[in-house]
Parts: structure tokens; sequence; C-alpha cells
């Protein structure tokens, strides 16, 4: 069986981590914790798929795939320390994304999407909260499979 055709592709400022085998992409502005966020989910098990930048590609049969662009060499920065050696993973299919662009106050959110390459994704809002990390480890877990 042959793999489906790429029908487009995108580039996005983003680092993307692969959870239970699928892509969580993490978006924010520059110096919002994107790489801090997939270093605490990686300490956990997470493979890292790239840091800083994310190439998307949509496949003909509606899925998107999360992968390193070519020239992006195999680290992650750690604000502080350096950059660190990590293997890079991927492509992987994305699941979800993280916006830390603003966080979210209410208690039990409502689900929300967003639109990525013409397909609905998972939007999750980042949470001024010291669990945030792993609620979103055990989402991926809980809703893609059942280990990191």
């Amino acid at each position: 069986m042959s793999r489906p055709d790429i029908i487009s592709q995108e580039i996005f400022h983003a680092t993307t981590v692969a959870v239970a085998g699928t892509g969580l992409m993490i978006t924010g502005p520059s110096g919002a914790g994107k790489s801090s966020l997939a270093l605490q989910l990686m300490a956990w098990g997470a493979d890292l798929v790239a840091d800083d930048r994310t190439l998307l590609r949509e496949r003909s049969d509606g899925a998107i795939e999360a992968l390193a662009p070519p020239t992006l060499p195999p680290r992650i920065e750690a604000r502080g320390v350096g950059l660190l050696p990590a293997k890079l993973s991927g492509p992987v299919r994305l699941g979800a994304v993280v916006s830390l662009s603003s966080a979210v106050t209410a208690r039990l959110p409502e689900p929300a999407h967003c639109m990525i390459l013409g397909q609905k994704v998972t939007l999750i809002h980042k949470s001024e909260t010291a669990h945030f990390a792993s609620a979103v480890l055990q989402y991926m877990k809980g809703t893609f499979g059942s280990s990191p």
C-alpha cells in the first residue's frame, strides 16, 4: 500500500513532541515556554519531533503529519542551559495543539479547536496551574494511547 500524497505543507513557529505516537504541537510567541513544556513532556517519555519550527504536511487521506524541517538540527533549547542534543522523531500524525498565547481561566473549559491546513484539530489553551504539563500528557495518553 502506498503512502497518501502530500497536498500542502507549511512551516509553523512551534515545537512538537510525540506522545503515544501522536504529535502535540506547542505554539506561542518567542519566550512563551514552548521548549520548556516540551522538555517537561520529554522527561516523562515524550519524543521530540521538532523544536522552534515544525513542518506540517496535509496528506490526501486528510491526516496532518508533523516533522522537523530538513535543516533543523537534532537539538532542543533549554533557556539558561543551552542547546541540548535530542533525537528527532517523526513524521507523526498531528493530534492536538497547545497554545501558550493566552491562559484559560475556566475550571472546566469548553472543548476548543483550531484549523490547521484546512483540518479541525483539538486546541488546548495554557492553564496557569502547576499540573498543566501533566494534564496535557494525560490528555494525549488517554486520547491517543497508553504510553508516551
